[in-house]
């Protein structure tokens, strides 16, 4: 009898923290927090978890990421089952007559490829069922007088009742746009980079002996290992592999703004939009690669926006992580690998400190990732509008066919600040 009570009393001791959002950034910081000795809450507005969900697309993981989630899930092996190698980091520039001539070539990139829906899947399965509160859309939050605790307002999507959940932290892990940000930044909003992106992923699995398959490995004969990146003027593709025989492809396009409904970055496409897709591509990309678009089902649209860095990203006891602490351009690979790193930090700052000096806790945190994420946002940025031949105020209009050597190094990935040196604490 004693004996429980006894745990009753320790858990009654656990600091609990709320987290809005359930994508990776959140189920990275749930299992953060809890190895930390804290307890969680995740609130997430989808109905139920994506498992096999075929949305999103490719993604690289560095070698810090791969670390921390085999050290979270306990299973270091099952990431190398839902993921590829990328060792080599290509950029190729593509003439008028479509041949290919290499731009720059690094041969130790050493991240790993994944389909963000199966590393989703992973890092999820790995955690207690009973901390999702699935189907609950954040409404609002309020924080206490003493600002010792925090109560978060959503509302229940199945019944349209509203759910309140207290906790001694509130961790915003809401996406680019982050209610909770807007709540402290209301004037700030995504900047637009100047271009779209469309995006696809093949699945060949079953048209393995095809010709467009045989094709595409002539044309890309380190397809399984490598990120090709094809440049011509004002454009530029990406195309790699990840597990399960499917091909993750991006072309992006200098555009206007898009018009956007509600809070999403994807636009819905038209098969008539497709169809000029399929067109332009013909006349500046390789027949191969304009293939492999032609062959993908629902291939989307996605806006390309990022955020100024901001001043800061704790307050009392409420935190931002991954894209609604910096939302990003895809162009140095940070997205996904700065919402683990946010993670792995803050949990690492909160068991240092204790709940006790949770505001030492998150100020460490802060003093952290501020400026490494600052700098590789704004690093992404530039790369983003060098590749687009956009212009820069200290440098002339990129052209992938005239370039000069130091110009091709800033292509690769690893020119980002930080590039395998991300500090923990």
């Amino acid at each position: 009898m004693n004996h429980s009570h006894d745990l009753f009393h320790q858990n009654k001791l656990k600091p609990k923290a709320v987290i809005v959002g359930g994508s990776i950034a959140g189920v990275s910081c749930a299992h953060a927090l809890i190895v930390a000795g804290w307890d969680v809450v995740v609130i997430e507005k989808s109905r139920r978890p994506p498992k096999g969900n075929p949305t999103g697309a490719g993604l690289a993981l560095d070698p810090l990421s791969q670390e921390l989630i085999g050290s979270w899930t306990g299973h270091p092996e099952l990431l190398h089952d839902i993921t590829s190698p990328l060792v080599i980091d290509l950029n190729q520039a593509i003439n008028d007559e479509k041949s290919r001539k290499i731009l720059a070539r690094d041969e130790n990139f050493n991240h790993r490829a994944a389909h963000w829906s199966s590393l989703h899947d992973q890092l999820f399965s790995a955690l207690p069922p009973e901390i999702f509160l699935w189907g609950h859309l954040f409404l609002s939050f309020s924080i206490s007088k003493d600002k010792r605790s925090v109560k978060i307002r959503a509302r229940v999507l199945a019944t349209e009742e509203t759910a309140e959940v207290d906790g001694d932290l509130l961790v915003a892990a809401d996406g680019c746009n982050s209610l909770i940000r807007k709540h402290y930044f209301p004037d700030v909003k995504l900047r637009y980079s100047g271009y779209c992106a469309w995006r696809g992923v093949l699945d060949f699995s079953r048209i393995e002996d095809s010709e467009t398959i045989k094709n595409v490995r002539e044309a890309h004969p380190e397809l399984g290992k490598c990120l090709y990146f094809d440049l011509t003027p004002g454009n530029h593709t990406l195309l790699f592999e990840i597990p399960n025989k499917r091909l993750n492809w991006i072309w992006f396009l200098n555009q206007p703004e898009p018009h956007l409904e509600g809070n999403s970055v994807t636009m819905k496409v038209s098969d008539e939009m497709i169809q000029k897709m399929y067109q332009d591509a013909e006349k500046i990309w390789h027949p191969t690669f304009v293939q492999v678009m032609r062959e993908t089902k629902e291939p989307f649209v996605n806006a390309i926006y990022d955020c100024d860095p901001p001043k800061r990203i704790v307050w009392d006891n409420v935190v931002l992580v991954g894209d609604a602490a910096h939302p990003t351009t895809p162009h140095s690979s940070r997205s996904t690998n700065m919402s683990i790193l946010d993670a792995a930090v803050l949990g690492r700052c909160l068991e240092k400190l204790g709940s006790e000096n949770l505001t030492a806790a998150l100020e460490e945190y802060q003093s952290i990732r501020l400026p490494v994420a600052s700098k590789q946002v704004l690093h992404a940025r530039r790369v983003g509008r060098i590749k687009q031949g956009l212009e820069l105020p200290d440098r002339r209009s990129f052209n992938p066919n005239t370039a000069n050597g130091e110009e091709c190094e800033m292509l690769q990935l690893r020119a980002v600040p930080f590039f395998g040196h991300n500090p923990l604490l």
